[in-house]
């Protein structure tokens, strides 16, 4: 049957010119992407729709400065380059009859289940209770994604109490689709931990039993993409909104199930007391901090992108101090780099221009009326959504040949036909049968062919449109049929093909009968980024302090605290009751220094025995960058209510009329009873001093994670502290440094 379907597509070929065709160059964009029609866009979302646009969701901030709430947003673009703001979600007559008054609807999540678009949403106070904040999963369809939208009558997750007048923190909704069929809704945050739950086939209603999947007090803002036979779980650690010290920063783990447990690169689980998480969006030094809440997009030519929102350190509020949070949003490339997604390949968010995402299609398609660009295939009208489809019979193929590496994507309607694409010349056949409900790839490499096939699941009618994927490089053949190309696989199959070189060819396709095709792009593959960024490197020593004998010259105490001793080779200091954030000021705190020059790097080796899942809020020591009582920045393995993690913090004076102090923090690697710290430090062009922070479990192998900025002048001054302790029943714990070293930067 292959060889018959190969050879009957050939005579349509025939009458083809092959001609090598190369990606169309798209335009740039620069962060942040929503400037045009918002100042602030936080928590955003995306999805394509069928009619072609790229269409962006919101929550409730103010648009603009002095702008009422909203009732969450919507803009839509066609080549990310240019924006339209559509408008908000709902009205005041549209939102949840069983929202209480005034509640907020945060952080959408955009998707299309079984015809239409559903959107998924957090509902801050619902009338279930008298108590406010009781945090509910609301949802809502709509015909297009621009609306009209119809809220459900009830809470697709219910409020959780928690036993003691409050409620869980149940926010944050995503949802995924499993090549089993089901449907699954991430949510949760730092009061409760992230959870999953698994849904009814169209996506409105919880059923059965719950599992929790990251602890809490370290995450929210879940999304969950399958890729190469992985769930990637990646959400958003430390605190979103605290102005110019907002520490955001998006992690992930991975499982082989979508209920976890989810692991980071070094083994260790997101739902553990030490807390695990491999970096994929973190701030580096440039204008853009609080890098967080994000969803996932791949576009025309396969290459996936981050769309998140941050907040410029340079103007952090919409308007009033320690009022609404300036959270923009933002578009970056991700790359996978050895199996783990990382922004830029580590480098971050953006500023400047850089490619946008590949909406247009090359081999002279359009694809807003993609018959136009196939020999065979005819134009028809097809619903509310507007624009023409393609209707393929039986033969079409493309009027200009593929060269090289394909990848072909389509929305694509198939009311009981098979159909099925061929690239090359017959070398690659991706065949969906809607009687068999199988998706099939079959790849050949000289006269050997290498075949899979994969289930349909019965969720999926194939009567409705959905989203099919198809890519061929010279590693695999891939294909992917969806529900509209969001990370999420209602089939999924692949096949080994390395060395496949496939011949220049159009793209041709093959029916049993009517088939339409919409939104229809083929494009070379974009090429993959499989090397991470360089990060910090210790060069030649400039300085060493051992602890053998005395402290060394250079350090100085400001509030010396006479517990802390030198003995056995360590400075050994009991972590204290005082602190730095805030107003008291009052907490002991061992200086000296900084090295001269533009760059330098300072290490230590901790000992601190801090348990696990117990509260000894806030028990930490690390390393310390110091301009003043309320200018700091300190790097340390810390006890954050059942958590333990290391925290890059940051306070500064937010409000200089009254001297009001914010902090937050983010959040770095996985802490042991020893734990590594480096802060990394160099000059930047316009003088700030830019502090980078990295964590070990063995001094060996390394997290990089946030940086933050102090502004230009003499340089902060450097040392170590051991603070924090607030929990009078927890048991004391006592600091040891090994060393403190000074190097040079490589």
């Amino acid at each position: 049957m292959l060889r018959r379907l190969v050879a009957s597509l050939a005579v349509l070929a025939c009458a083809v010119t092959p001609l090598t065709a190369s990606a169309e160059s798209g335009p740039t964009t620069t962060n942040p992407i929503s400037s045009s029609f918002a100042d602030t866009y936080a928590d955003p979302t995306i999805i394509q729709g069928r009619d072609g646009w790229w269409y962006a969701y919101a929550t409730s901030d103010p648009l603009v400065s002095g702008g009422p709430f909203g009732l969450m947003h919507i803009a839509k673009t066609k080549d990310f380059g240019s924006w339209t703001y559509v408008g908000t979600v709902f009205d005041e007559e549209t939102k949840p009859a069983w929202a209480a008054p005034g509640s907020f609807f945060w952080a959408p999540d955009i998707r299309y289940v079984d015809g239409q678009y559903v959107m998924y949403f957090t509902v801050t106070n619902t009338q279930q209770h008298a108590d406010p904040w009781d945090f509910a999963i609301g949802a809502a369809t709509a015909p297009t994604p621009a609306g009209p939208w119809t809220a459900t009558d009830g809470p697709v997750v219910e409020p959780r109490p928690s036993g003691d007048g409050r409620f869980f923190n149940t926010i944050d909704p995503a949802l995924l689709t499993t090549p089993d069929g089901k449907r699954y809704l991430y949510f949760g945050g730092f009061f409760g931990g992230l959870w999953v739950t698994e849904l009814t086939p169209d996506g409105l209603h919880a059923v059965g039993e719950t599992t929790q999947v990251a602890i809490g007090d370290r995450y929210e803002g879940a999304y969950v993409v399958r890729k190469d036979g992985w769930y990637y779980l990646m959400a958003s650690s430390s605190n979103c909104c605290a102005g110019p010290t907002t520490g955001y920063t998006v992690f992930a783990g991975r499982s082989k199930s979508p209920r976890g447990p989810f692991l980071d690169a070094d083994g260790r689980s997101m739902n553990a007391s030490r807390v695990g998480g491999t970096p994929v969006l973190l701030q580096n030094g440039n204008r853009w901090i609080g890098t967080g809440h994000h969803a996932l997009m791949t576009d025309a030519a396969g290459q996936d992108h981050i769309v998140y929102h941050a907040i410029d350190r340079n103007v952090p509020w919409l308007s009033d101090v320690f009022g609404v949070n300036r959270r923009p949003m933002l578009i970056d490339r991700l790359d996978w780099i050895d199996g783990w997604p990382r922004t830029r390949s580590g480098a971050g968010p953006s500023e400047g221009a850089q490619p946008a995402p590949a909406t247009g299609s090359a081999l002279g398609i359009d694809a807003a009326d993609p018959a136009s660009g196939l020999h065979g295939a005819r134009s028809v009208a097809t619903d509310e959504l507007g624009g023409p489809a393609a209707q393929i019979d039986r033969y079409a193929a493309t009027k200009v040949a593929a060269d090289g590496s394909v990848r072909l994507t389509s929305d694509v309607r198939l009311d009981g036909s098979s159909f099925s694409t061929v690239l090359g010349d017959g070398q690659v056949v991706v065949s969906l049968d809607p009687a068999a409900r199988k998706l099939s790839v079959a790849a050949r490499s000289g006269s050997q062919w290498r075949t899979t096939s994969v289930p349909v699941p019965a969720v999926a009618d194939l009567a409705q449109w959905h989203r099919i994927e198809v890519q061929a490089d010279r590693s695999s053949v891939t294909a992917r049929l969806s529900d509209a190309g969001l990370g999420e696989a209602l089939a999924d199959a692949s096949v080994d093909a390395r060395g496949l070189r496939l011949d220049p060819a159009p793209v041709r396709f093959a029916t049993s009968g009517p088939v339409l095709l919409d939104n229809l792009t083929v494009r070379p593959v974009a090429p993959p980024v499989t090397k991470h960024v360089a990060v910090p490197q210790p060069g030649s020593t400039l300085a060493s302090y051992d602890f053998d004998n005395g402290l060394g010259d250079g350090w100085t105490w400001l509030r010396q605290d006479p517990a802390a001793t030198v003995a056995g080779g360590n400075l050994n200091w009991p972590v204290c009751t005082t602190d730095l954030v805030g107003r008291a000021n009052q907490s002991p705190l061992l200086l000296r220094d900084a090295p001269a020059g533009n760059s330098w790097m300072m290490e230590t080796k901790l000992h601190l025995e801090l348990g696990s899942d117990d509260i000894r809020n806030y028990q930490q020591a690390g390393l310390l960058v110091y301009r003043g009582d309320d200018d700091f920045a300190r790097l340390g393995h810390v006890s954050i209510w059942g958590t333990r993690q290391t925290e890059f913090g940051r306070e500064l004076v937010a409000r200089p009329s009254d001297g009001a102090t914010s902090f937050g923090g983010a959040a770095i690697g996985t802490p042991g009873d020893d734990t590594w710290m480096r802060i990394a430090y160099h000059r930047n062009a316009a003088g700030e001093h830019v502090y980078r922070a990295g964590t070990s479990n063995d001094g060996k192998k390394w997290t990089w994670g946030a940086s933050w900025v102090f502004p230009a002048g003499p340089a902060p001054r450097i040392g170590l502290y051991s603070h924090g302790d607030q929990t009078p029943a927890a048991p004391d714990a006592v600091a040891r440094f090994a060393y403190v070293r000074l190097t040079t930067l490589r």
